[in-house]
């Protein structure tokens, strides 16, 4: 996080400003200030380092000093990371989105869009899904979809913000694993007989996440409905769509 300049500006107004209505003198400020300065050094650090439980503690006591400043929005940001690299995504979500509620103009809501759609975003198995070789496309997409609207939303909002790349690519592979589960879906439908929910499915995920990698499998799903309903010609024609589109699968 590159905060460090702007969040010494704000310390020194914040505190300057607390202390001169307590009519406190020069040497108090500027103690103030030191203490201040080294505790958000010390939980910076400790982020850096992975300790985000000693971070998340000093970065809490600094915005419980400063509540309603430019500070408390500054440490905001460090806090909303500081959650997510702890694994406290609900945490990590509730301030990013209060973040953006009481400072809808801020300069920085772009990364709190991104913050909350990396918290929300599940880029490997559990340890459980490994261990086992269990594929994560059969499982409910769960948060994915929450995890693609917050990077849509960053990515149509600030389309020139630093982020918006990586955000771009993330959107790529939950397009991909939603468009995987919606196929798994189809298939179980279509195994069982339920031709009409099969193709319903797979009608939707193609319409739904065009260009994804699971593009291919929804038109073959959808034409083997289409035959065990007796569409002949509907079968036929999705069939040249395949072979036109992705002949390598047909």
């Amino acid at each position: 996080m590159r905060f460090d300049l702007r969040f010494y500006r704000l310390l020194l107004v914040a505190i300057l400003s607390v202390t001169l209505v307590a009519c406190a003198g020069n040497d108090e400020q500027r103690t103030e200030v030191q203490n201040i300065t080294e505790a958000y050094d010390t939980a910076k650090r400790s982020v850096e380092r992975g300790n985000y439980r000693k971070g998340i503690q000093i970065f809490e006591a600094i915005q419980a000093r400063y509540p309603f400043s430019d500070l408390s929005r500054q440490i905001q940001l460090e806090l909303m990371y500081a959650y997510y690299k702890s694994g406290n995504k609900e945490q990590a979500v509730e301030t990013a989105d209060t973040f953006m509620r009481e400072n809808p103009i801020h300069p920085r809501v772009d990364y709190a869009l991104y913050i909350k759609g990396l918290a929300y975003y599940e880029s490997t198995p559990g340890i459980l899904e490994r261990w086992f070789n269990k594929d994560v496309t059969e499982r409910p997409p769960l948060d994915v979809q929450l995890a693609y609207s917050s990077l849509r939303r960053l990515v149509e909002r600030f389309p020139a913000s630093e982020y918006a790349a990586d955000a771009e690519q993330r959107m790529i592979a939950i397009k991909n694993r939603l468009a995987d589960y919606e196929n798994h879906v189809a298939d179980y439908y279509l195994r069982r007989g339920a031709y009409v929910a099969a193709l319903n499915r797979a009608k939707g995920s193609l319409e739904m996440y065009n260009g994804a990698t699971g593009n291919a499998t929804s038109l073959q799903i959808m034409a083997q409905a289409y035959e065990k309903l007796g569409m002949a010609d509907l079968a036929a024609d999705t069939r040249r769509v395949l072979v036109a589109n992705f002949p390598e699968e047909s």
